[in-house]
């Protein structure tokens, strides 16, 4: 069978454990030959019955999840790959809850499994965005529920804050920052702690090469980036959206996908679990399109995705900050 495009058509291609194995296997060692994680040799041989390796230099066993994402989970690779699925193609994400009574897991496992994925889609690369005569825009955004929604008590402290305060619009809401690469098509997105300068030009240092065409709005955390060498340019946007090339519309877009499937499918997300749902959100604008410009398949996505599951691992106790059993 050729290599799946369709939810139906992975559900099919992946129900035999062999194949999993197979396809991550392939993905995690370019040459073909596994490695032992614990002597890094790749004398071994299959134990078929076992569906692992059995080295032959130090004659420790070894699955293909040790070393990945997979790592340690009692569920079978069907399940990983299926949820894996759904949730690089659903374009405002796919809820823990839906996800269970797909596999026929509990909702507490499925809550697990999905920000490990989630940890998967982190994009770890340190190139730089932009570059000469590239065009970068940068914007932040606010995240977080609003007044009427709030507990008596919070709303009582913010009725105590000034006027200045209040127009801020960032009390007691997570701060996230976004660069968006017009040419290469490719977005950074990450949660910051506030939106001073130290913080948002840290990002933008950090992020993005010297010399490029950066588009910010008038913030003044901003003030200061032709100071370190960057063309910036500003819109006002209590004038308007657009001066000709200056403009930050496309990262607009981008925190409408984000906000749509926090508020519609993450209905209630934590600031301390709310950069891996940036991360998500992240991935699946970035794999919209491929260099050239010409959509990816769901498939294309996914292979995408299931290449980055190596050297990588999110515990319970990391997740939840309790040294509590996994539920799986």
């Amino acid at each position: 069978m050729a290599t799946p495009q369709t939810l139906q058509q992975a559900i099919r291609y992946y129900s035999d454990e062999q194949v999993c194995i197979d396809t991550v296997a392939s993905l995690r060692w370019a040459d073909g030959k596994p490695t032992c994680p614990a002597c890094g040799k790749q004398e071994h041989y299959y134990l078929k019955t076992q569906k692992r390796w059995k080295c032959k230099e130090c004659y420790k066993q070894f699955s293909v999840k040790v070393g990945t994402i997979f790592e340690d989970s009692a569920l079978s690779l069907d399940k990983w790959l299926t949820a894996l699925w759904m949730l690089v193609n659903c374009r405002n994400g796919v809820s823990s809850y839906e996800v269970a009574r797909a596999l026929g897991i509990t909702q507490k496992s499925a809550w697990f499994l999905m920000h490990r994925l989630r940890v998967a889609l982190r994009d770890g690369s340190i190139t730089k965005l932009g570059g000469e005569g590239s065009e970068v825009e940068v914007d932040e955004t606010f995240v977080g529920g609003k007044l009427k929604n709030m507990h008596v008590a919070k709303r009582v402290k913010y009725r105590q804050l000034s006027a200045s305060e209040k127009n801020a619009g960032s009390v007691g809401k997570a701060v996230v920052i976004g660069m968006l690469d017009r040419t290469a098509r490719q977005i950074r997105a990450s949660v910051v702690p506030d939106t001073s300068r130290l913080s948002l030009q840290t990002q933008v240092l950090q992020n993005i090469h010297h010399g490029t065409n950066v588009y910010t709005d008038e913030a003044h955390a901003y003030k200061r980036l032709k100071q370190n060498d960057y063309v910036h340019e500003v819109v006002n946007h209590v004038e308007t959206y657009v001066r000709g090339r200056v403009h930050t519309n496309g990262l607009e877009n981008f925190w409408c996908l984000l906000k749509r499937g926090l508020n519609g499918t993450y209905v209630a997300v934590e600031p301390f679990h709310l950069e891996r749902y940036v991360d998500e959100q992240a991935f699946r604008f970035n794999h919209r399109k491929d260099a050239e410009g010409q959509k990816l398949s769901d498939g294309d996505r996914f292979n995408a995705a299931l290449a980055r599951i190596g050297g990588k691992r999110l515990t319970y106790s990391e997740l939840t900050g309790k040294d509590s059993e996994a539920p799986f």
